[in-house]
């Protein structure tokens, strides 16, 4: 049952960061928030990783190496995202603009990787990109330069920074084949990018919080939930062979954010950006599924596992 209901379990829980950074950023600022979050998920995985005597890494090139990912998929992505709500960008926005990660990994791999890039995922970027406009198009302000209903164009950047930001990330990740316990590798991971995000917030943050319950809940939910429950159940998927379901649910990220984000904070999508949203979703379905020859490829290497 858990390996049938896992990987949409999983992209259950990476829906609820959108909205944990948003219940928790009323009562700290966006990096400094970040930065806790990194600190509290490092002890803990540096304690599971002792505790369960996972290796680490045989020299400081490889450590380095996983650090770099760790900065990219977790400073910068989540830095992005945080600043982006943080700067009045919808929890259901942000999680549709990333949400086209697989689709710009797809298309990068081909020229700086030397991988086939097929006529259906161009056709998924541009519904991709299509999808998203719609949304957008339906915030913009009138007699405004950039300008969105709720959020100003600082917002779209921050989230495309996310958006390259874990993108590099997983092609780096791609280009040096490097495999790594994901015990002691998050916990370097999240060191690094924790070293990358106390700068930002020493600089332009106060550096205060208001240790509320909701706080609390909200900081509970990022470090002990996603941080350390996506991630126990990502090695749980990868150990039995799921781990490429994950994949072709991503695009149902964005709709299950949008869901959480209504009931819980009254964020409310119009016709237009539902169309865009669900656009968007096919955009980066095409993109993610895979070819029959494959699948059959896949499903047989999952068997013999």
């Amino acid at each position: 049952m858990l390996r049938r209901w896992a990987p949409a379990l999983f992209v259950l829980l990476w829906s609820t960061g959108f909205l944990g950074a948003k219940l928790g950023m009323p009562y700290a600022e966006p990096m400094t928030l970040l930065a806790l979050r990194f600190a509290l998920a490092a002890a803990l995985l540096v304690a599971l990783a002792l505790a369960t005597r996972a290796p680490w890494p045989s020299s400081w090139r490889e450590a380095g190496q996983i650090a770099v990912v760790g900065v990219l998929v977790h400073a910068a992505y989540l830095g992005g995202v945080f600043a982006a709500i943080a700067n009045g960008m919808p929890a259901g926005l942000a999680a549709l603009i990333v949400c086209l990660q697989p689709v710009l990994v797809a298309l990068a791999a081909g020229p700086l990787l030397g991988e086939r890039v097929s006529l259906r995922q161009v056709a998924g970027f541009v519904l991709g990109l299509l999808g998203v406009v719609l949304v957008l198009s339906e915030r913009i302000e009138p007699g405004t330069l950039a300008g969105f209903t709720g959020f100003d164009i600082w917002a779209v950047v921050f989230c495309g920074l996310a958006l390259i930001g874990i993108s590099a990330g997983t092609l780096y990740q791609k280009a040096i084949g490097q495999t790594m316990d994901l015990r002691s590798g998050t916990a370097i991971q999240y060191v690094a990018a924790g070293v990358a995000i106390l700068p930002l917030a020493l600089l332009f943050e106060e550096m205060t919080i208001e240790w509320t319950g909701e706080f609390v809940f909200a900081l509970t939910w990022l470090v002990l939930v996603l941080s350390l429950g996506a991630i126990s159940l990502l090695m749980f998927l990868i150990r039995v062979g799921a781990a490429t379901k994950v994949a072709s649910l991503f695009y149902l990220v964005p709709p299950v954010t949008a869901v959480f984000a209504y009931l819980l904070f009254d964020e409310r999508l119009g016709p237009v950006a539902l169309i865009g949203m669900a656009v968007t979703a096919f955009g980066v379905s095409l993109v993610v599924r895979q070819a029959p020859a494959k699948r059959a490829r896949q499903r047989e290497s999952e068997a013999s596992r």
